[in-house]
């Protein structure tokens, strides 16, 4: 199911899937496969939620050149929304 879930590029599903799989594992190791889709998982999810971050401050550096506060306020919000996802997934509360 996860390599479905991979192919069709849904990596929120597939941490999903991948943290239900290491809770019937539980006490036995994962197998190498099975750590590789979990860290593909992860990878993907974190490294799309530090593009938006990377690109959400490079906007908020142009907004603020410009002195338009009503946009850097906005922007400043859903910065610290994108932190909190990334926050959440480094702490393992995500799914």
């Amino acid at each position: 199911m996860a390599k479905l879930i991979e192919q069709a590029e849904r990596y929120e599903e597939m941490v999903e899937f991948m943290e239900k799989v290491v809770k019937i594992v539980d006490s036995e190791e994962l197998t190498v496969e099975e750590r590789n889709l979990l860290s593909v998982a992860y990878k993907n999810v974190i490294g799309a939620r530090r593009a938006s971050w990377r690109i959400i401050s490079s906007i908020d550096q142009k907004k603020k050149s410009r002195g338009n506060e009503d946009h850097v306020k906005l922007i400043k919000d859903y910065r610290a929304r994108n932190e909190t996802e990334l926050s959440k997934i480094y702490d393992g509360s995500y799914v």
